[in-house]
């Protein structure tokens, strides 16, 4: 019997910052450059990396959707949305002058009950494509 899959885009994020994602306290994820246009509102899989933090291999726990990307456009700006973003002034992601800081807001997460293994080819920022047994995503939530 063949198992039918699924494709999906993966996206890289740090452990912990992917735990806020998950347990929907972070409404918005930060980055130095937009959303590309082809992932607005598509389904991606977050692909948890260990960072400094985490004692695992990179491994995929969800699936998230994002809408449209937006700029701070000031520090200040940054900070007041803080609660969003849940990027204090002391985090390795604050704020830096010389670098843009977009917001992408988080539109949906899945979290899986079962953690599945990343790839072992994955690209720094972005995965192109991961293909998921069907059954192993629906069983998971």
């Amino acid at each position: 019997m063949t198992r039918k899959s699924k494709s999906y885009p993966g996206l890289n994020i740090q452990f912990p910052i992917s735990r806020l994602i998950l347990e929907g306290s972070k409404k918005i994820e930060t980055r130095t450059y937009p959303i590309p246009t082809e992932y607005i509102g598509k389904e991606m899989l977050i692909i948890e990396t260990p960072g400094k933090d985490g004692e695992f291999k990179a491994r995929i726990v969800g699936l998230v959707k994002f809408g449209p990307s937006f700029a701070y456009e000031s520090r200040r700006d940054f900070y007041l949305d803080e609660k969003r973003h849940c990027v204090s002034p002391s985090s390795p992601w604050k704020w830096q002058s010389d670098k843009p800081k977009w917001g992408w807001p988080i539109l949906s997460v899945k979290q899986f009950s079962k953690e599945i293994p990343a790839p072992p080819k994955r690209g720094i920022k972005f995965t192109k494509v991961v293909s998921i047994p069907l059954d192993l995503v629906s069983a998971q939530f």
